[in-house]
């Protein structure tokens, strides 16, 4: 059994076509990155509005570390 086949915690991942770690792995995305798109893939199946709370989180924290590197 691979690590992606098992998830603890319920199977708000396992049950998509492909699960948020492989995407975010497979295309080098960063923490922040990653997070927000971890929390956007799973709303409607776990955590709800609070879930897009967190992502949005995410984003903020991004834009505010891109803005004062001056990007």
């Amino acid at each position: 059994m691979q690590a992606k086949d098992k998830q603890e915690g319920g199977d708000h991942y396992r049950s998509m076509a492909i699960q948020p770690f492989q995407y975010i792995h497979a295309n080098g995305i960063g923490f922040a990155e990653g997070c927000a798109i971890k929390y956007l893939s799973r709303w409607r199946s776990k955590g709800g509005v609070e879930d897009l709370r967190k992502a949005r989180h995410f984003l903020d924290l991004l834009i505010e570390a891109e803005e004062a590197d001056g990007a």
